[in-house]
């Protein structure tokens, strides 16, 4: 899915050489952006953290949810989209980063008829910990 679909080839390397440069200026672990520099300014948005590598914008959600976080790499693939594939490792960190390695997540898959697909974005509903009775848990 393309975020530039109307750009020709050579602006869209152009626009991804200015995103990759923008992005090494992040570091490698989430830090917490100003909201006068937040990508989207939405009433149910509480926060907003970047990376080198991930921008994760926190939503409010409702219950049983505590928020949603929304998750997308900062590079763009050849067709001006999102790069996609953030593996169950890099999800579970950025929660932790974000504030909420204390919670469980969950990533919904919705029914054919309420799937809505715009960009390589992943969302998890973070919920109280321990609300959840069928995780597996860790021996303690």
């Amino acid at each position: 899915m393309s975020l530039l679909p109307q750009l020709s080839r050579t602006q869209r390397r152009i626009a991804q050489r200015h995103i990759t440069r923008e992005s090494a200026k992040w570091p490698l672990e989430l830090k917490e952006v100003a909201p006068e520099q937040w990508p989207y300014t939405g009433r149910d948005m509480l926060k907003v953290w970047r990376s080198r590598d991930f921008l994760v914008q926190v939503f409010l959600a409702p219950a049983p949810a505590v928020v949603r976080l929304s998750i997308l790499r900062t590079g763009l693939d050849e067709s001006g989209g999102w790069l996609q594939n953030i593996p169950w490792e890099d999800l579970q960190r950025l929660k932790r980063e974000a504030g909420y390695g204390d919670h469980e997540a969950v990533e919904v898959f919705p029914p054919d008829r309420d799937v809505v697909n715009v960009a390589n974005i992943r969302h998890l509903w973070v919920l109280k910990p321990g609300s959840l009775s069928f995780v597996w848990r860790a021996a303690q």
